[in-house]
């Protein structure tokens, strides 16, 4: 049978199983190397997640991340210089094991309690809730209002517009969604290491050369294990019914709020455009409106240079916000 394949189809074959063992051998290799910053606590179900601190301060910012949940790494530096500073790894992500539990906001908040509690990190805090993580923050702030100082929402979300997306804006939620499965077998063979070892991620987000190599490490090694766009898989589709959790979070009182608005939701690839955007920032503007409403100490802030991803293009606009809750919190 290996004889009637072709060429194209041997040279194929081979090529994965080199990825693939090379995938195998280099997970080890960092098994052994790049070990977590920070250190792993086992929940009451038995999951392990895995939690960083730094800095020092009577306030702790707790970090909670968009799909792909690992970009804490790239501001933990910079928001320590300002107070503590708390990021962890969701189930799934970075050194944090995988749950069968649904991956919804209502869930996640229930966990990142648990951790909290079980590593004595006490209040007073200010969230730090980046695109679906601020889905989870505000949900927190909804159940815990006594132990916040404030909230940042970095390019947020708000459930009125996400449940009611326009066609075009719903079959890209859909493109993505289901993307993260392809992309999750070509991280189980390997593919997404190399390309990551090889500098594409930073081909496509130049800003990323500007972060130091371990923290690019840090988040790189999330990316290239399948379980990981599982994962963002798992929160995207349950994306709705986080949504649904959220209509309860919508009265904050006079929680202070900083609202991150970025200039555009993706830049083009390349200087191509790969899909049509204007709807999806027409979505983005009303969420944005949305947010604004949610206490009435919330303040807007643009990041007038930034895509979505703020954390990379403009990471400086959420180390002031977190600096002036602090300040206005001391």
């Amino acid at each position: 049978m290996f004889l009637s394949l072709s060429l194209i189809q041997i040279v194929e074959i081979v090529g994965l199983a080199a990825t693939t063992l090379y995938h195998q051998i280099a997970s080890y290799r960092d098994r052994r190397s790049l070990l977590p910053p920070g250190k792993l606590v086992t929940l009451n179900d038995r999951g392990v997640r895995h939690i960083c601190l730094r800095g020092t301060g009577e306030i702790t910012v707790v970090v909670d991340a968009s799909l792909g949940g690992v970009e804490g790494y790239l501001l933990i530096d910079e928001l320590a210089k300002i107070t503590r500073v708390c990021i962890y790894d969701r189930a799934g992500y970075g050194w944090s094991s995988s749950s069968s539990q649904p991956r919804t906001s209502q869930q996640i908040i229930h966990e990142l309690d648990e951790l909290l509690t079980i590593a004595e990190i006490h209040p007073p805090y200010i969230l730090v809730g980046d695109s679906f993580g601020s889905y989870n923050l505000r949900l927190y702030a909804h159940r815990y209002p006594d132990r916040l100082r404030g909230l940042v929402l970095t390019d947020g979300l708000h459930e009125d517009s996400m449940l009611n997306l326009p066609l075009s804006v719903g079959l890209l939620k859909a493109f993505f969604t289901l993307s993260f499965g392809f992309v999750a077998i070509g991280a189980a063979l390997g593919i997404v290491r190399v390309l990551g070892e090889i500098g594409v991620f930073e081909l496509i987000k130049p800003e990323l050369k500007k972060i130091p190599v371990l923290d690019r490490q840090y988040v790189k090694r999330s990316f290239y294990f399948a379980r990981h766009w599982l994962t963002m898989g798992r929160e995207m589709w349950n994306l709705d019914t986080s949504g649904r959790q959220l209509k309860i979070a919508n009265r904050l009182g006079d929680l202070p709020i900083v609202s991150i608005k970025s200039q555009t939701f993706l830049r083009p690839l390349f200087g191509i455009k790969l899909f049509s955007l204007p709807a999806a920032d027409r979505v983005r503007d009303r969420i944005h409106l949305a947010l604004l409403q949610l206490s009435t100490n919330t303040q807007q802030v643009q990041a007038d240079r930034s895509s979505h991803f703020v954390w990379i293009d403009q990471p400086e606009t959420i180390v002031a916000a977190v600096a002036d809750l602090v300040k206005r919190a001391s």
